[in-house]
């Protein structure tokens, strides 16, 4: 099963293939930061791949024009910089997302 470590938390979790980033953290016990129905539409939960950016889904129509809508043009022109809550996992990743904690509910 993929592995994704998030930085600068230094957290480690499986992911089911093709589980989005933030739902694979949120079953491993992790709070990722979203101001929306976890849908792409507030652009809270943009994640930088560190690694491995080819072992994430590609990029849908959805989440480039949210980005776009959100954080400018410029935003989709760096591979790098993804939504967890629509990019889903094909490998193993190493991301960087400041906020992310683990979840004391």
């Amino acid at each position: 099963m993929p592995r994704v470590r998030v930085e600068p938390l230094d957290a480690e979790f499986e992911a089911p293939l093709n589980e989005t980033v933030m739902d694979a953290a949120n079953a491993a016990g992790y709070w990722w930061p979203v101001g929306c129905n976890r849908n792409g539409e507030c652009t809270n939960c943009a994640m930088e791949v560190v690694s491995g950016v080819g072992r994430l889904s590609q990029m849908g129509r959805f989440e480039r024009s949210n980005l776009v809508r959100q954080r400018g043009q410029a935003s989709v022109q760096d591979p790098r910089l993804r939504l967890a809550c629509q990019a889903r996992v094909e490998g193993d990743i190493v991301v960087y997302k400041v906020g992310v904690r683990r979840d004391t509910l």
